[in-house]
C-alpha cells in the first residue's frame, strides 16, 4: 500500500514501490504481510512493504548466488559501466530521491538532496575502483618457479543499513561490492525501506543484472539470523549499534564469514585555548546538529578549554538560535522530527540527568509534548559522570564540558570504550600532532567537522567496529587473495 497522492507529487511515481525486490522481480510476502512505514513529522502511515518470509529470504539467496557465478566472471569495464549508470540515475532522480527520504525519515528537504549527491557520490567512486583491482607478483625462491597473487570476489553478500541515512549507508556498502563482482542482498531498517527501494528502481534501469543487487523486507530479526547462518553468504557489513553488530558477529562465527561492522560512536569534540572561536563553532554546527544529531559520527561530547569556555557557549547559543525546527519539507527548516519516540525520551533523559546532577541550559528547553520535534539544546558545566558523557545521545544536544590541560582533555576524549570519529580545534602544530596521534578514534578531523567522504576510509576502533568504507580501502572488504604459484618454469 502506498500513499497515491504523495506518490503523485513525484516527478516520477514510479520511483516509490511497496514491493520487495529480487533477482530482478517485485515481490510481496507470500502471506501478505506487511510493515508500516510512518512518516515521524506527521506520525501517520505513507506506506507499507512486505515482511517477507525466511523461505523468500534464503530463496533471494540462492538467486544471488546463482547471480554471482556469471556477474564474478564480468568485464571490470562493464560493472564500471553499470556502476556509473546508476551514478547519472541517482543525480537525475535526486528531487524526488530527496522527496522520499525526507517523507520516511523526517530530515530537511535540501539535507535529504545533499545526502543522494553523498550516496550517488560512492557509486561513481567505486565504478572508478572496479578498473583498479589490481594484483602483484612476488620474488620466488627458486630460478623455476613464479608467484603471482590475484583478487576475486568474495561472493554472496548481505548488507543490513541504518534509517538515519537511508541512501548513503546503501551504496557505501553496495557499490564497491558490485564493483568487486559481488552480489548482494541489502535490508534496509524497517523506518526507512522506501528509498532503498527507489535505489533498486534505479538499479535496473541501470542494467545492473537481476540477482546483482536485492532488496529484502521484512523482520530484522529472522532476516539477519537468516543472513549469518547462511552458508552461501560469505560477507556480511552492518551499520547500527554495537549490541547488534556484537549479536551478528557471534551468529557469523559458525560460518565463518567475512565482516565490516561500522557501531557506535561517543565522538568527542575538542576545543583549545588557541582555536579559531567560529571555525570551531561553525564546525561543531555541522557535525552536532546534521541530521538533527542522528549520526554515528556527530560530536557527542565538547570538551572547551576553560579559557575560552564562556566565549565560546556565547558564540555556540548565538548559532544555535538560528537554527529552525520543523517538518522537513516547510521552507528555510534546519532540524526535522527525531525517527520515533524512543529518540526523543533518550534526549529527555539525558537533559534531565545532567540538570539533577547540576548542569544548566544555556539555550534549549527538555522535550515536552507527543511530537518528535526536539528544540536544539546547549547544558553548560557537564561532567563527566553525566549521561550524554558516556552515551550516544543521537539527538540535537550539545553537552559543554570544561577541561584545563591538554592531557585532561585526551583523557576524557579516549575515556569511552567507543572509538569511531573524533574533532579537535588547535593552531598550535605541536599539539595538533600530538593530540592527532593520542586520540584512540579511527577517524579524527583537525579543524575540520566533516570527516565522512568518498576518498577517504570511514570505520572505528574498539567497540566502533571492524573494517572501512570508501576510499581504495572500501572495495578491499569484498575482495580475497589468492596466492598462485607456479613451478616446474
Amino acid at each position: 500500500m502506498i500513499d497515491l497522492q504523495i506518490q503523485s507529487s513525484l516527478t516520477d511515481p514510479s520511483l516509490l514501490v511497496d514491493t520487495a525486490y529480487i533477482n530482478g522481480q517485485w515481490c510481496s510476502a507470500k502471506d501478505d504481510a506487511t510493515i508500516d512505514v510512518i512518516n515521524p513529522s506527521s506520525k501517520k502511515i505513507i506506506a507499507t512493504v512486505p515482511d517477507l518470509t525466511v523461505d523468500q529470504v534464503r530463496q533471494a539467496i540462492n538467486d544471488a548466488n546463482t547471480a554471482w557465478k556469471t556477474w564474478k566472471s564480468s568485464p571490470a569495464t562493464e560493472r564500471a559501466t553499470k556502476l556509473a549508470n546508476w551514478y547519472q540515475l541517482m543525480m537525475d532522480n535526486q528531487d524526488d530521491l530527496a522527496r522520499i527520504m525526507t517523507l520516511e525519515q523526517g530530515k530537511p528537504l535540501q539535507e535529504s538532496k545533499g545526502e543522494i549527491t553523498y550516496a550517488a557520490s560512492f557509486i561513481k567512486w567505486f565504478a572508478e575502483e572496479a578498473r583498479r583491482i589490481n594484483g602483484e607478483t612476488h620474488p620466488a625462491p627458486t630460478s623455476d618457479r613464479r608467484l603471482m597473487t590475484v583478487k576475486q570476489p568474495v561472493g554472496v553478500c548481505a548488507a543490513i543499513t541504518p534509517w538515519n541515512f537511508p541512501a548513503a549507508m546503501i551504496t557505501r556498502k553496495c557499490a564497491p561490492a558490485i564493483a568487486a563482482g559481488c552480489t548482494i542482498l541489502v535490508k534496509p531498517a524497517d523506518l526507512t525501506p522506501l528509498s532503498a527501494l527507489a535505489l533498486a528502481v534505479l538499479a535496473d534501469r541501470a542494467g545492473i543484472p537481476a540477482g546483482v543487487f536485492n532488496v529484502v523486507t521484512g523482520n530484522a530479526k529472522s532476516i539477519g539470523e537468516t543472513f549469518t547462518s547462511s552458508e552461501i553468504i560469505r560477507k556480511l557489513t552492518f551499520t547500527g549499534s554495537t549490541k547488534v553488530g556484537s549479536l551478528l558477529m557471534a551468529q557469523s562465527a559458525p560460518t565463518v564469514k567475512r565482516l565490516s561492522l561500522e557501531l557506535g560512536g561517543n565522538a568527542p569534540f575538542i576545543v583549545f585555548e588557541d582555536a579559531d572561536i567560529d571555525e570551531a563553532v561553525s564546525g561543531l554546527m555541522i557535525s552536532k546538529f546534521r541530521n538533527a544529531g542522528q549520526t554515528c559520527v556527530c560530536a557527542n561530547r565538547v570538551l572547551v578549554h576553560d579559557k575560552i569556555y564562556d566565549r565560546f557557549t556565547d558564540s555556540l547559543v548565538n548559532a544555535v538560535r538560528t537554527l529552525k525546527v520543523g517538518d522537513g519539507f516547510a521552507e528555510n527548516v534546519t532540524i526535522g522530527p527525531l525517527i520515533n519516540e524512543n529518540a526523543v525520551a533518550k534526549v529527555r533523559a539525558h537533559i534531565e540527568d545532567s540538570l539533577q546532577k547540576g548542569a544548566s541550559i544555556a539555550y534549549g528547553e527538555i522535550p515536552s509534548g507527543d511530537d518528535l520535534f526536539v528544540t536544539p539544546t546547549i547544558l553548560r558545566d557537564v561532567t563527566t559522570d553525566m549521561l550524554p558523557a558516556t552515551e550516544e545521545t543521537f539527538g540535537p544536544l550539545a553537552p559543554l564540558i570544561r577541561f584545563h590541560t591538554d592531557e585532561e582533555a585526551l583523557k576524557i576524549a579516549n575515556e569511552t570504550p567507543y572509538g569511531l570519529g573524533a574533532y579537535y580545534y588547535t593552531q598550535n602544530l605541536k599539539r595538533a600532532w600530538h593530540v592527532g596521534e593520542n586520540l584512540e578514534f579511527g577517524m579524527i578531523g583537525l579543524n575540520s567537522g566533516v570527516i565522512s567522504m568518498d576518498s577517504s576510509p570511514f570505520g572505528g576502533i574498539k567497540l566502533s567496529g571492524v573494517g572501512r568504507e570508501g576510499s581504495n580501502l572500501g572495495i578491499e572488504e569484498y575482495l580475497e587473495v589468492k596466492a598462485w604459484h607456479i613451478g616446474s618454469l
